[in-house]
């Protein structure tokens, strides 16, 4: 009786030419819809996933990740659990004898110098102490292993050594990220590292002062050019915007390099100062391998992301509204600044956001012209992943980096709010 009631159609519902409710049959059409766009878009989120979500997720991983020591020697990591890294003796035989055991397996699978890699990130001079160890490994005899040890290389008499090796034992650390911010965890806990170690915290606060830096410059030599474009007519404003959009024409490395002869002190600027008497030979500018040099290129770059924003919204903008401020008795600055610029606000936050963004995250402009002083914290994030290959490390800086763009793009949500940012 059940089932018969719920295929019937309830008294006085809507039916359509075949019997079907007129709401059930709706149901189906909208689901039906729905998995037609899926369909349709279901290629770009594919796309997006691999080439976006995956990495950042990887990255995240890789962060923490620190598998290789209890995979390299699980037999040590498992008896240095009951060893007092906090007392002053070394770990007993038992533990010589498992990571004996553990390291003739690593040498023959080729491991051991990987292991040494990672634990020379924490303390130096553990990579070639394993290098060396390795060597003689295969020679030593069944007992006494601590005095073998400590024959082969003096340093595995350090209780400092054993200590590393035990912190470093999880398969999952903080120790990137503590690496990330210059802190570090030792034997007396959590503590940060010597001033004359520390680089990371003042290279983030260089990366946000100069993108800000940028991002300022390239809205004050932005908005001029984008209020002409949008005040000439079509013609003439289709012929400079071909001269804003002529960059993107020409290779980044070439324009970069460009700037290299343009801002040297024998170059070109330095040059014609001097030709005109602005300034003395031997007082030429020094404007490359600095800030400066950073800031000048990298605001030719991403001016044409400023102006194009600008511009999209200007194009809007109806003249008759600053005609009708001058009619009743505004000044031109007043019509201007009280009427006309606010309606470029949005053009302004999404420009803003643009250049901003591109900027924090570059790192081939600040390493051809920046020298040591105009370096960003993406220039340190590339060397790890390319260089020192510590990926671990550079993971950390990128979701440090990752997380500040978050934070302030939250602040200026709030502050300005992201629906008054427009394209146009």
């Amino acid at each position: 009786m059940t089932a018969a009631s719920d295929s019937e159609p309830a008294p006085g519902a809507v039916l359509t030419n075949d019997g079907v409710p007129l709401k059930v049959s709706l149901a189906k059409a909208l689901r039906r819809e729905k998995m037609r766009s899926l369909m349709l878009i279901a290629p770009l989120l594919l796309f997006i996933v691999l080439t976006f979500v995956a990495p950042i997720a990887d990255m995240l991983f890789r962060s923490v990740e620190n598998g290789i020591v209890v995979d390299t020697i699980p037999r040590t990591v498992e008896t240095l659990k009951s060893w007092d890294a906090d007392g002053d003796e070394l770990p007993p035989e038992p533990v010589f004898a498992a990571f004996a055991a553990d390291l003739q397996i690593a040498v023959k699978e080729k491991t051991h110098t990987r292991l040494g890699s990672r634990l020379n990130y924490e303390m130096s001079g553990m990579s070639s102490l394993f290098r060396k160890t390795g060597r003689q490994v295969k020679g030593m005899e069944e007992g006494n292993y601590t005095q073998q040890f400590i024959d082969a290389d003096e340093d595995w008499g350090d209780i400092e050594v054993w200590r590393t090796i035990k912190r470093l034992s999880p398969a999952y650390t903080t120790g990137y990220f503590l690496n990330a911010v210059d802190a570090e965890r030792t034997s007396e806990g959590l503590q940060m590292k010597p001033e004359s170690e520390q680089i990371y915290l003042f290279l983030f606060w260089r990366t946000l002062v100069l993108s800000i830096t940028i991002t300022g410059s390239c809205l004050l030599l932005g908005y001029p050019i984008a209020f002409l474009l949008a005040s000439l007519p079509l013609r003439s404003s289709n012929l400079l915007m071909i001269l804003v959009l002529l960059p993107f024409w020409t290779s980044l490395l070439v324009r970069t390099s460009a700037w290299k002869v343009l801002l040297q002190q024998q170059g070109v600027i330095n040059d014609f100062l001097v030709w005109t008497g602005i300034i003395s030979d031997a007082g030429r500018l020094v404007m490359i391998n600095n800030q400066t040099g950073t800031i000048i290129a990298m605001t030719h770059i991403l001016l044409p992301f400023m102006i194009l924003p600008l511009y999209s919204v200007m194009k809007t903008i109806s003249p008759t509204y600053v005609r009708a401020a001058k009619s009743l008795g505004a000044t031109d600055w007043t019509a201007f600044w009280k009427v006309y610029f606010p309606q470029t606000v949005p053009g302004i936050g999404a420009g803003a956001i643009l250049v901003f963004i591109l900027a924090i995250g570059y790192y081939i402009t600040p390493e051809l012209v920046g020298g040591t002083s105009g370096i960003f914290i993406s220039n340190r994030i590339a060397y790890h992943i390319s260089s020192s290959l510590n990926w671990g490390l550079g993971a950390a800086l990128g979701v440090i980096l990752l997380a500040a763009v978050m934070v302030l793009f939250y602040v200026y949500d709030k502050i300005v709010g992201i629906d008054n940012v427009k394209l146009g």
